[in-house]
This record gives structure tokens, sequence and C-alpha cells, in this order.
């Protein structure tokens, strides 16, 4: 793979970088890559972070160097014609769309794209989005796949506070805030769903690789799911993608 770079980016990581593009070509790369990384149990791998082109090694400096470290990483090049990477799974958002506690710039979107609110809702729910990397927040999921028949720009002035479980439109990007935070996204919708909960096992619910399918939900269903969330007992749904099992 001659066009796959190896940079440092600090003391302790460095970065593969498998392209210049979001795709899911190149997605696919850094999923084998990461899988052939796992396998090698090479010493001193300490965490793994991929984003849309490329993957982060974090490594112990104290147990491997980066000379070594880096010649064993492209030694894993070779390998990835065997990696077979794992279908993939869909996990099921339920979202509130519209109004102006939960998505206040859903009507905007619909003018701006020239369609009613529900055209925009039909189409954001009619996909699944694959999830090429987290960040920003815990959890923010940036996901790939949106139509661009709803693709809207950003806030001219973003927000100081967006409320956790907020579903956005930027561009032709599409995501959810798992936490309180600041944001220029437009808002369409809320989730009930904790998608970032410092208190369970697993904090962050969604992993990179997954796809996310959003759910229409009514006020009823959103303070239903709220209810078994703040009791803990709220379980999204989830299942393979039909692609993988054909």
């Amino acid at each position: 793979m001659a066009d796959v770079r190896f940079l440092l980016t600090g003391d302790t990581s460095v970065c593969v970088e498998f392209g210049n593009e979001i795709s899911e070509a190149i997605n696919a790369k850094i999923r084998a890559y990461n899988i052939a990384l796992q396998n090698s149990k090479i010493p001193g791998i300490v965490e793994t972070v991929p984003t849309y082109r490329s993957l982060m090694i974090h490594y112990d400096p104290e147990v491997i160097l980066c000379a070594p470290l880096m010649e064993e990483l492209r030694g894993l090049l070779g390998k990835l014609d065997q990696i077979r990477i794992p279908p993939s799974e869909v996990i099921e958002i339920p979202v509130l769309y519209g109004g102006e506690e939960m998505g206040p710039d859903l009507a905007f979107v619909a003018e701006h794209a020239g369609k009613t609110q529900e055209e925009v809702i039909q189409i954001h729910t009619s996909t699944e989005y694959l999830i090429y990397m987290l960040g920003f927040t815990p959890g923010f999921t940036y996901l790939g796949g949106m139509d661009e028949a709803i693709a809207t720009p950003r806030l001219k002035t973003p927000r100081v506070k967006i409320p956790a479980g907020s579903v956005g439109i930027a561009g032709s990007q599409t995501g959810v805030y798992p936490i309180d935070s600041p944001g220029g996204w437009q808002l369409i919708g809320r989730t009930p769903v904790r998608m970032y909960d410092a208190g369970r096992a697993k904090p962050i619910l969604p992993e990179a690789g997954q796809y996310i399918k959003f759910c229409a939900i009514d006020r009823a269903e959103f303070d239903r799911i709220a209810a078994q969330e703040a009791a803990g007992g709220y379980t999204c749904r989830r299942c393979p993608r039909k692609e993988a099992e054909q």
C-alpha cells in the first residue's frame, strides 16, 4: 500500500494514515489494520484510536521504542488481505424530531432543503449511518452516509449549550451530542438514549465501525424511554447489517 503514511504524532504515539478522504473503503482498511494490530500482540500498545482516514496508536516507550514499533507496524500491511472484518452491528437510536424544545432547527433544515419537515424526518431515518469515529466530546458520533438532499450549513453563531442527546446536521454530516456542550450544528431532534454515561461499565454506547439507524418516536415514547434510562433499564435494539448477511 504505497499510499499509506506512518507519521510521528508525539513522544508516545504514531499515526498510520490510509488516505485523504472520507470513504467506506478507507474505513474498511483502518478496521482491518486495527484487527491485524490487535492480533499481532505487539508489546507496549496502550490504545488505538480510529479516525476518518487514519489509526492513531498510543504506546508505552518503556516497553517498545518508536523505531522497532514502526518496523512492526509496516510489517502488518502485508497481512491485511488475510483479515476478515466481522459483520457490522446496527444500533437503533430513537429520536423525537422537531419542536422548539427537541429540534428547534428542523423547520429551517426543511426550508433549506425545499422539503416538508415530515420529508426531512423520513430521509433522516431511512439510512444506516456508518460511525467513522468518535471525538469532540466523549461518544460524539461522526457519521457518514447522510443524504445530500437534507445537507444544511452550520449555524452562523454556535449555541453556548446544547442538551445531551440532541441530533444535529452540519453540512453533509449528522450526529448526536452525547453530553451538554457548545455546538453549531442544526438541531432537528433529540434522543432519550444516553450515548455517554460515566456510571456505566461501558460509558460510551456506540463504537467506531458500527452503524446507527435513527427511528422517529412520539413524546410518550420519549418519556417512557427516558424513564427507563434513568432507572438503568433501557437497551437499544441491535442487529447485524443485512448486507453482511447476504
